[in-house]
């Protein structure tokens, strides 16, 4: 029998590896995880706009051939671009699962200040030199202190591995531009813009401890959908996909099969 295809769409500043252990606990599907446009292997877009990264994605999954509609997951600013997409081509997709989707505004949100100081970030580095935005926009400081704030676990080993993840992978972007086009996407938007035109079969994830979108607002998120679920699980926050992947993976099971 034919297995049912999973595409899997990663945050922002990931590449295909940050969902990895996720597809590693889903072998009985065949998981297929590009890199979005603007990082890594990704393809190179004149603008990186949520229309644009839509386009690519609807191009993508054509380009598979695939004898029936994947199943679409998004993890973080990969919820916003695959809820974009559910909502213009619902036909072409299965079923929606969204981890540690971005539920609301970034730049209303608790971490409003934090987000708005990397908007500065972000801007700054478009306005250098390529040698100095290169150097500005893949600081090891920033990429680390992103990581510590974000990683929950109290695992030393698990720690050190999310850090060395993000070390390895979070700062393989094309250039200053795309990244900072990219980042504008990602505050000025949010699931909550599509939720309720959104008729395919929706699983929410979260995370308990997550910073970006607080469980309470996941919470609200879902009640917009018109068929959605939401399973929280605990003690981890926004890294779901690194801390917990075994749980993401089973939710994700049990979430298709009860289909």
């Amino acid at each position: 029998m034919k297995k049912q295809t999973i595409i899997l769409i990663h945050g922002f500043r990931g590449t295909h590896h940050g969902l990895a252990l996720i597809a590693d606990h889903l072998k009985e599907y065949d998981a297929i995880i590009p890199d979005l446009p603007g990082f890594g292997e990704g393809d190179r877009l004149e603008t990186h706009d949520l229309n644009s990264y839509v386009k690519w994605l609807k191009a993508f999954i054509e380009k598979q051939s695939l004898s029936s509609p994947p199943i679409l997951l998004g993890h973080s600013f990969g919820s916003i671009v695959s809820a974009a997409y559910a909502k213009k081509y619902p036909k072409t997709i299965s079923k929606l699962i969204l981890v540690n989707p971005i539920g609301a505004p970034a730049l209303e949100g608790p971490k409003a200040v934090m987000s708005k100081l990397a908007v500065f970030y972000y801007w700054v580095g478009t306005r250098l030199p390529h040698s100095f935005a290169q150097k500005w926009l893949a600081s090891n400081l920033i990429v680390m202190v992103m990581s510590v704030t974000m990683a929950k676990t109290k695992d030393k080993k698990l720690r050190a591995f999310i850090h060395d993840q993000h070390r390895q992978y979070f700062s393989l972007f094309h250039t200053s531009k795309s990244v900072a086009e990219g980042f504008s996407t990602s505050v000025n938007n949010s699931v909550r813009d599509f939720a309720k035109d959104i008729t395919t079969p929706t699983l929410l994830i979260a995370g308990a401890q997550d910073d970006i979108t607080p469980i309470q607002k996941q919470k609200e998120l879902q009640k917009l959908f018109p068929n959605a679920e939401l399973q929280i699980i605990q003690n981890v926050g926004h890294l779901t996909h690194y801390e917990t992947p075994d749980q993401v993976a089973a939710s994700i099971q049990a979430f298709i099969t009860s289909l």
